[in-house]
């Protein structure tokens, strides 16, 4: 019988996907840089593409809008204030002004990650990576979002509980918040908002569901990363030391890996964990096993005795007291008697000069 064949293994894909390649390059986001593509607007080695299902290596060229693309840059994030009255968008169909028209001529093209909405102001990050903005919208990364808000009201801190236990607007169930009442002011009240999703106007129509209009909104931190000093306007550069530090990846070397998901595993070497036995139970902190005290009579021994004694305090000494019994008879005391009462006496001095001449001397023995 001949020899049935061996299905053949799939040889692994070359290259990455085009809109990858643009949005690792700060063209544009992956999204953006698809609807490149299907306008028309990139060619890769001089043919123009319509379909973003196409893998490219360093050794294709790659044009957009006619020019060359830029190699790779390190990842780089910027910490903006964000003014009041921008749109956190490439181009507003309404003709205002948006955040990207503000920066400083000399930074490259940048990304935002996340959004804050028209009337809001505060921290907005800006990259020049793709990846780094996916990676930290995703809501698998969990970063707590900051926020110092002023409502219109006098609020109790009772009327703030449907917040902290995760409120339904319109249909819409928005994840607790964190919610602290700072303090009153005249007509207003400042709070600090805590949270890990960023829906759509989500404190601001959380607040009018409960009765409270919010007037001015300020983002503080995001993750890591605080407002700080930071004026409306400015923008800061995050050192790559920290950027390390903080998202663990090196900024001069691949994409932002994704992060990393937790697994119940045991780690390799580590002996699982054990449930306790039946009847019995945990040892705590003052029941393990202690340390082996040192010899008696050691330096070690003195020393350990000595630091004892003083952490327990002054105890009572051990010697007996001796009774009566043990002392014998004694002689009774003797009776010192009424003290004379009256002027003390005093004699008369001798009359008469002073005897004059030499003092007399005590012989010496």
């Amino acid at each position: 019988m001949p020899e049935q064949e061996k299905p053949k293994t799939p040889k692994p894909v070359e290259g990455e996907r085009i809109a990858k390649v643009l949005s690792r390059a700060g063209v544009a986001s992956r999204r953006e840089a698809e609807r490149m593509i299907e306008l028309g607007e990139v060619k890769v080695n001089g043919r123009v593409i319509t379909s973003p299902a196409l893998n490219v290596t360093a050794k294709d060229r790659i044009t957009v809008r006619g020019e060359p693309l830029a190699e790779k840059e390190p990842v780089r994030l910027w910490l903006y204030y964000k003014p009041e009255g921008l749109v956190t968008s490439a181009s507003d169909e309404k003709g205002r002004e948006t955040v990207f028209d503000t920066l400083p001529e000399e930074m490259p093209r940048v990304m935002s990650i996340g959004r804050l909405d028209l009337n809001s102001e505060g921290l907005l990050l800006l990259t020049n990576d793709g990846g780094l903005k996916r990676r930290l919208e995703l809501p698998s990364t969990g970063w707590l979002r900051k926020y110092r808000v002023r409502v219109h009201g006098n609020p109790t801190d009772p009327d703030l509980d449907p917040l902290r236990q995760g409120i339904v607007v319109d249909g819409e169930r928005f994840q607790p918040m964190q919610v602290v009442l700072d303090r009153v002011q005249g007509a207003n009240a400042w709070l600090t908002v805590g949270l890990r999703e960023g829906k759509n106007r989500e404190i601001r129509r959380a607040m009018t569901e409960i009765g409270l209009t919010v007037n001015r909104l300020i983002r503080v931190s995001y993750g890591p990363f605080r407002l700080n000093d930071l004026q409306p306007g400015q923008v800061e550069e995050v050192r790559p030391r920290t950027l390390k530090d903080q998202l663990g990846f090196d900024p001069n070397g691949d994409e932002a890996p994704e992060p990393a998901k937790r697994s119940s595993a045991a780690k390799p070497g580590r002996k699982p964990a054990t449930a306790p036995k039946a009847g019995v139970a945990p040892k705590s902190a003052a029941t393990a096993k202690r340390p082996a005290r040192p010899a008696a009579g050691t330096a070690g021994a003195r020393l350990l005795d000595s630091a004892e004694r003083f952490m327990d305090g002054p105890k009572k000494s051990t010697f007996k007291t001796r009774t009566e019994a043990d002392r014998g008879p004694t002689a009774p005391r003797r009776s010192a008697g009424p003290k004379p009462t009256g002027p003390k006496p005093t004699g008369a001095k001798p009359a008469g000069p002073r005897p004059s001449g030499p003092k007399p001397t005590r012989p010496k023995r």
